[in-house]
């Protein structure tokens, strides 16, 4: 009995991983020899958690970027994480945060779809998967 209680008590300070979901998953279509790329999507957490990493297939390299324009001047640049604040979807949009696409396989077409796979840290450093497929939507949309 004792024992039981024990595992019980060591089972519940076991750290488990956020449930992240994925919806409105998109990629931006190329041109012939572009080689760079936005994903857009919305995530939402069950938990507190954030975004370490992302891999495609699809790309040399795949980041979290965020855009932004400060006296005037737009700019982009890589981040480290991305927060996921528990209960509260965090848009990836165009002229915000992103996933940045580097190093195009091939050029990417209305219909196409890209696999990504988002490396998810939650409370104590616990990591999950989330896999995602992202249809490609026509340049200009």
């Amino acid at each position: 009995m004792r024992r039981a209680l024990l595992a019980a008590i060591a089972a519940a300070a076991i750290p488990v991983a956020a449930a992240v979901t994925a919806t409105d998953a998109w990629v931006r279509g190329t041109v012939p020899a572009q080689k760079s790329t936005g994903v857009f999507l919305t995530l939402t957490s069950t938990e507190d958690a954030r975004v370490v990493a992302v891999t495609t297939p699809a790309a040399r390299s795949a980041q979290i970027h965020e855009s932004r324009v400060q006296d005037g001047r737009a700019s982009m640049s890589p981040v480290e994480a991305l927060a996921l604040p528990a209960g509260r979807s965090v848009e990836l949009r165009p002229g915000g945060y992103h996933v940045m696409l580097e190093g195009l396989a091939r050029p990417l077409a209305e219909g196409d779809h890209v696999s990504l796979t988002f490396t998810i840290e939650g409370k104590g450093g616990k990591r999950s998967r989330l896999e995602v497929d992202a249809a490609v939507r026509p340049l200009g949309r």
